[in-house]
């Protein structure tokens, strides 16, 4: 093994090893690539060991960061995290809460299902997975809980739809996967709905057969009878949401404009029904603009210290090495995806999406590509890998952001025990994506052709 291997393979692992310190990761990732270039230059001049890491790799970092800030997509994160936030205070959620449940309560399972809605709206609104679990737990999980339901049922609930922010458009996942895998934002979104729509679907099919099979779990509620005021309030509950989709999406879709723009059209149309839904003022407005510039700040921090880290790992061949031992795997072609989403699977255990997109996913995406696969089509399967290990115990992040906002009675035991069915799901739909390429290339090639 050859001393740049040697030091791709110790700077990998230090990767790993120094996150479980809880030290900032921006900055153990900016250190161990000034570590790994000090120890590279050390060797090359006082030990006359030729490694391609040399002293233009600083300007070399220096460039590259200066191009990632110069990237007018990643000008759209700060835009759809102001968006999502605003939305959270906008009240729209309540008032859908409110008129869905009137609506589906009398259904088994009708107070489940009208979360999942919600949460469904609120992926294609915000975008931002904590804000989202957060949101329904406190919306959602008292009433399901005063009318019956099971606590591991209704905990399990919030957290499954919860984590659809992660994948169903306008995802800020997906605009840093766009920018690392030198794509098209509009073809990851375009990929990314039939998956959602998937995983939700999947959700109110399980949701139903459970306040069959167990009525129970999932009681129906009493409650005001139906009538036309009922569908007319619920229909203009949908009307903001399904507005602000369309706004940003559609414009996007329809080619109106690119996502920077429709992450402007988005800010703007949050802020527009805040108005109107007179939730906006100037304590909400520096509440919403603190957080959002925290969260952009955390973001832009780990992409600087992942761009240096990534280039310092390739200037010491560490891509190649990857993709040798990926290649080498005794596998076919499609078992060595399965082992990379297996990673993945593994490694969202311990590590934040972020890390994960922008450390894991360039270094295989080359491997992904000389296979002959869809590019489009594996950066889905990642993102809904990532969602499933946003789920899964012991450290799901999904499951510690409703803990931190669960009322008594529900405690992580309960919580564990209601997302298995959910992450059971989430593999199924998983395995559809997987074996049927055409739910996520689909749109994006109708796109293209029209």
């Amino acid at each position: 093994m050859s001393p740049n291997e040697i030091l791709a393979i110790l700077m990998f692992l230090g990767f790993i090893v120094s996150v479980f310190t809880g030290y900032p990761v921006a900055w153990l990732l900016g250190g161990l690539a000034v570590l790994f270039t000090a120890l590279a230059i050390i060797l090359d001049v006082d030990f006359q060991v030729p490694i391609g890491v040399d002293w233009a790799y600083t300007s070399i970092t220096v460039d590259r960061i200066w191009n990632v800030m110069e990237n007018w997509v990643m000008v759209a994160l700060p835009m759809f995290i102001f968006m999502g936030l605003l939305l959270d205070r906008s009240g729209i959620a309540n008032r859908l809460m409110t008129s869905f449940s009137r609506l589906l309560g009398p259904v088994r399972g009708g107070l489940a299902i009208t979360v999942t809605l919600i949460g469904v709206l609120l992926a294609a609104t915000t975008g931002i997975i904590g804000a989202s679990v957060v949101l329904l737990a406190l919306l959602g999980l008292p009433v399901m809980l005063n009318q019956g339901y099971d606590k591991s049922l209704a905990a399990g609930t919030v957290c499954a739809v919860g984590t659809l922010g992660i994948l169903i458009p306008p995802s800020i996942m997906l605009v840093l996967m766009a920018d690392r895998m030198a794509m098209s934002v509009g073809d990851l979104f375009l990929g990314a709905v039939f998956p959602g729509a998937l995983l939700g679907g999947l959700y109110i099919a399980y949701l139903l057969i459970i306040g069959f099979v167990q009525p129970d779990h999932a009681p129906a509620t009493r409650g005001e009878p139906i009538d036309l005021k009922a569908v007319i309030d619920l229909f203009l509950a949908i009307v903001p949401a399904a507005f602000l989709i369309l706004a940003v999406l559609g414009s996007i879709f329809l080619g109106l404009a690119t996502p920077t723009e429709a992450a402007g059209v988005g800010a703007a149309g949050a802020m527009l029904l805040a108005l109107m839904n007179r939730a906006l003022n100037l304590t909400v407005m520096r509440e919403v603009l603190y957080e959002t510039t925290r969260t952009t700040a955390f973001i832009f921090a780990v992409l600087l210290g992942a761009t240096a880290y990534s280039l310092v790992l390739r200037g010491l061949g560490g891509d190649e090495l990857i993709e040798g031992a990926l290649l080498g795997l005794p596998f076919s072609p499609e078992g060595i995806i399965i082992s990379i989403l297996f990673a993945t699977f593994i490694l969202g255990f311990f590590l934040d999406w972020i890390e994960l997109t922008l450390i894991i996913l360039p270094l295989v995406s080359p491997v992904v590509i000389s296979l002959g696969f869809d590019p489009v089509w594996f950066t889905i399967l990642f993102a809904v890998c990532l969602q499933t290990s946003f789920l899964t115990p012991p450290v799901g992040f999904a499951i510690f952001y409703l803990k931190g906002v669960a009322p008594k009675g529900v405690d992580v035991g309960t919580i564990y025990r209601g997302v298995i069915p959910f992450i059971l799901l989430q593999l199924l739909g998983l395995t559809i994506i997987f074996n049927w390429q055409a739910l996520v290339i689909w749109l994006p090639a109708q796109a293209y052709t029209n």
